[in-house]
């Protein structure tokens, strides 16, 4: 008789975007119940191919590697096992008991996302408690909550951290599945230190056997790894985690046959030194939806903020009800172009007709970056989430994990710190077999990327960028007959550049907001590690055409001047400060003595 984990590794691959219309939610083994709020509150009619794949092995109890597309319904594919597995306990569970799974999440956006499924798929079974904490968010409020008991709970790594130290009245022992969603994000963030900590504090390394104390059932701790991306890193958390795990949506291309686990019933505890043998992160191929349209556009730095501006007009006036997101590399850059798509007026007719001047871009306009205060940051998701058509400028804060509805496009004004980046920012869109397109923003001297992206499989068309431009209305009439081979000569882009410059010289917060965001730009421009730090190399750019990217008049260097000054200005006021404490402090001495 074949097991699950047989079944499951002997299926045929299938596109990871594929929804399986011979196969059922109930067909898998999962309540009815569930597969009912499955269909009514989610909208699944039936299983996805990761949904398929992995759903059985997670019920079966077995600890699962999941390696799949972003967009494939991961986040359902272990939550619904797991709540078909609370349902069933007889008696049925009291949140007084605590905690019986712990959901690690990397951002604050994507567990408030992970707790409102949850929400949706628990409606039948009000007697399992939801509840998440993260950072930003008052800890006695939390406190509270995780007094009274939290059955299911979501969290970011360092807040989690905070309450295992810190809040005595969390009650764990039950603990019985741990899922690192975005596990490679998780990482790539930093909490590398503190997912060990975690996992010594409630007894869940590989050669652990669960936290003591278990009063409910004797299973066995479940650990589930979940990651679009995967490298060294997420080796070795899967190492440290994860016992002879099943691995889902991983081909031989990254796992080679003779280094998959064997499951051995007579040793189940013994270390295995490397459970999954990984392909260098340079060379491996990434995971990305068939239905997604990937396309480049290569533009001269110092018209880059009119073709973005142009592209970003001729997708809403083509398509009004859309969702775009807009990717930058810095939160400056973000408030920056925010500040200018809410504000910045045109006049179609005439360059000096004021009377007549209506916004650029006639669209819903949200942002969303690390600085913002967290009430704002919760607001900004859910009027994404609900809009039918908006535009959301954002940095990476929401490239990974969380599921806009309906998101139509991605543009990458800012290429990714990482190659492997790029995977999470395209995943926004074309999720769940929906189409969908992205846009990637070069420099001419940037294109080198493009086979550095070739070499993980990713091949990308080029955007016919001077067709767009070419039906712009320049003052009502349309440039016809004349080519232009040069993007930065083109009539339209000459005009709308300097409408921009004035515009920016006439009003001072904007100027100050564009020197921030110029200087920011070029520090995160550094920025860039391994390969790409020759492709990215800032001594090749020309920083009077980087400050016309930001409309700014002034040379970079009276920019960066200022910038330098502000710096040494800060330092000197610090070591003043510095001198004017000692002495106080001395005199504070020699008054007491």
């Amino acid at each position: 008789m074949t097991t699950n984990k047989e079944k499951i590794n002997n299926q045929k691959k299938e596109p990871e975007s594929e929804i399986f219309a011979s196969c059922s939610f109930s067909s898998l083994g999962l309540h009815p119940a569930l597969c009912d709020q499955l269909r009514e509150r989610m909208g699944f009619e039936a299983p996805t191919h990761v949904q398929a794949q992995a759903i059985p092995v997670i019920l079966a109890g077995e600890h699962v590697l999941v390696n799949a597309a972003t967009g494939t319904g991961k986040t359902v594919t272990y939550l619904a096992p797991i709540i078909h597995h609370l349902q069933d306990y007889t008696p049925r569970i009291d949140r007084s008991q605590g905690t019986f799974a712990l959901v690690l999440v990397p951002t604050r956006e994507l567990c408030m996302q992970v707790y409102e499924i949850l929400q949706k798929l628990l409606h039948r079974f009000h007697w399992i408690v939801p509840g998440y904490v993260m950072g930003g968010e008052s800890r006695s409020k939390e406190k509270a909550r995780l007094r009274k008991g939290i059955s299911v709970l979501v969290a970011t790594p360092g807040r989690l951290l905070d309450h295992l130290k810190n809040t005595s009245s969390f009650v764990h022992a039950n603990l019985r599945w741990i899922i690192f969603d975005e596990a490679d994000r998780i990482l790539e963030l930093g909490f590398g230190k503190e997912i060990e900590e975690i996992l010594d504090f409630l007894g869940s390394r590989k050669s652990g056997s669960g936290s003591k104390g278990n009063e409910v059932s004797e299973f066995k701790r479940q650990n589930l790894l979940l990651s679009a991306t995967l490298n060294e890193k997420v080796n070795h958390l899967a190492k440290m985690s994860l016992e002879n795990p099943v691995l889902i949506g991983i081909d031989d291309k990254k796992a080679q046959p003779d280094t998959l686990l064997e499951r051995k019933g007579s040793d189940m505890n013994k270390e295995v030194e490397q459970p999954i043998k990984m392909t260098n992160s340079s060379s491996a191929d990434y995971n990305l939806p068939a239905q997604l349209v990937q396309r480049y556009v290569k533009v001269p730095c110092g018209a880059r903020l009119v073709v973005l501006l142009s592209i970003l007009k001729h997708l809403f006036e083509r398509e009004a009800s859309q969702k775009i997101v807009l990717f930058f590399s810095t939160c400056d850059a973000v408030d920056f172009h925010y500040s200018l798509l809410s504000e910045f007026q045109w006049s179609p007719n005439s360059q000096s007709d004021a009377e007549h001047k209506q916004l650029f871009l006639r669209c819903k306009t949200l942002r969303l970056h690390g600085n913002m205060k967290q009430e704002d940051r919760r607001t900004t998701f859910g009027a994404f989430q609900t809009e039918k058509a908006a535009l959301l400028l954002s940095t990476d804060v929401a490239s990974r994990g969380l599921d806009f509805p309906k998101v139509k496009c991605i543009i990458q004004y800012d290429s990714p710190g990482d190659a492997t980046e790029y995977v999470h920012r395209v995943g926004r869109t074309a999720r769940l077999g929906q189409r969908g397109d992205s846009l990637l923003f070069l420099q001419p001297i940037e294109v080198d990327y493009l086979q550095d992206l070739e070499k993980h499989g990713v091949s990308l068309a080029e955007y016919p960028l001077m067709k767009v431009l070419d039906n712009f209305p320049l003052y009502g009439q349309v440039a016809r007959g004349k080519k232009f081979v040069s993007i930065d000569l083109h009539p339209w882009v000459l005009t709308l550049q300097k409408a921009l410059e004035s515009f920016i010289l006439a009003e001072p917060k904007m100027k100050n907001l564009a020197k921030d965001a110029f200087c920011s730009w070029v520090r995160a421009y550094t920025a860039h590690r391994g390969e790409l730090k020759g492709i990215f190399m800032v001594k090749k750019l020309h920083l009077g055409h980087v400050a016309k990217s930001f409309a700014l008049k002034e040379q970079p260097s009276l920019v960066g001047r200022s910038f330098q000054m502000q710096t040494k200005k800060r330092k000197r006021d610090q070591k003043q400060k510095q001198k004017q404490k000692g002495p106080m402090r001395k005199r504070k001495v020699a008054s007491k003595t």
